[in-house]
């Protein structure tokens, strides 16, 4: 039997936590229905700041961290707040605890923003890992040392995984109980589940959600022109030719306050906006380029792949609701 620790972490996100139990729950009620032995028990861990929260799951074993228990598998679940740096503040216990149980033996898990809390740990140093697509900016920022590769929705180094987005989480879930239970549990899961085995990459959920948090007008005059007259198909220089300072500084104090270039900047507007025309309408691909300041086709497709990690025709065939009704 795999003993699995699955951290009660303040400030968990609740849809985390019920996915990796309902799963582990399915397999064990799989092997039940079989007359097997389950495969797992499940100990949720606890700090004293954190034990409160063990009311809420009645049904399940619980313990303290400083209880010393042993676990073969050890899972992280995700933050449910955007104050990330505050949550890991939070969980701070969590840290040597996490280190010791990966030096016992162990192996290690974290879906989604949890990535934030295995990192703290200094466990992911020099190794690969991921996290949700729009908070691998703030993770790289706060780790370096950590080999981010924010387009896979799974990482496997050393006995240390990681997980994307949300729904990725079940992406990690069959990707373990592959590993220790076979392929054929996890095909029969993923069924249970209705998740697709095969997807590896997040990159396309992405959305460009620029910072508004500095306290930089010269910054914010210089985003409020990229965001209104990026359907302008010129160089940057022309967008922001009114903004009274030089070109140098301009770039200088951008990157600072919202790290990206003024050049990235208008990229990504671009390209975000053509996301949301392919999403919502059924305009001629020519107009949609067009429309979010692009003159060269071969230029915006190109642009667009590297961006999203897909092609502009095969996005809208992804996440456009009319293609999905027709």
């Amino acid at each position: 039997m795999l003993q699995i620790g699955i951290l009660l972490i303040q400030h968990y996100k609740l849809l985390s936590l019920a996915a990796i139990t309902d799963v582990l729950e399915t397999v064990n009620k799989i092997y039940l229905q079989r007359e097997a032995a389950a495969p797992f028990k499940i100990t949720l861990v606890y700090t004293q700041e954190s034990k409160s929260i063990t009311y809420a799951f009645p049904n399940y074993h619980s313990e303290p961290l400083e209880q010393g228990s042993r676990f073969n598998l050890v899972l992280v679940p995700s933050f449910t707040t955007d104050n990330l740096p505050q949550s890991v503040a939070d969980n701070v216990a969590f840290l040597p605890w996490l280190q010791s149980q990966y030096q016992q033996g162990a192996e290690i898990a974290s879906f989604c923003t949890g990535a934030f809390l295995l990192a703290a740990s200094g466990l992911l140093n020099g190794r690969i890992a991921t996290t949700h697509v729009d908070c691998c900016k703030a993770f790289s920022a706060a780790f370096p040392s950590v080999n981010l590769l924010p387009d896979k929705t799974v990482t496997h180094d050393e006995g240390i995984y990681t997980s994307g987005g949300a729904t990725s989480t079940f992406n990690l879930l069959l990707h373990l109980l592959e590993i220790h239970l076979g392929i054929e549990t996890a095909i029969r899961t993923a069924k249970i589940f209705a998740v697709d085995m095969g997807r590896d990459k997040q990159h396309y959920f992405s959305t460009f959600q620029p910072t508004r948090q500095h306290n930089d007008e010269l910054v914010a005059a210089t985003q409020d022109k990229i965001e209104t007259k990026y359907q302008e198909a010129g160089t940057i220089e022309e967008i922001i030719k009114d903004i009274p300072s030089s070109r140098r500084n301009i770039v200088r104090r951008f990157k600072q306050a919202t790290g990206f270039t003024p050049i990235e900047y208008l990229q990504y507007t671009r390209i975000e906006a053509a996301k949301k025309m392919l999403e919502q309408t059924g305009e001629q691909m020519t107009s949609i380029i067009l429309s979010s300041g692009y003159n060269d086709p071969k230029a915006f497709r190109k642009v667009f792949r590297k961006t999203v990690g897909m092609t502009p025709t095969e996005y809208r065939e992804k996440f456009n609701a009319s293609a999905h009704r027709s």
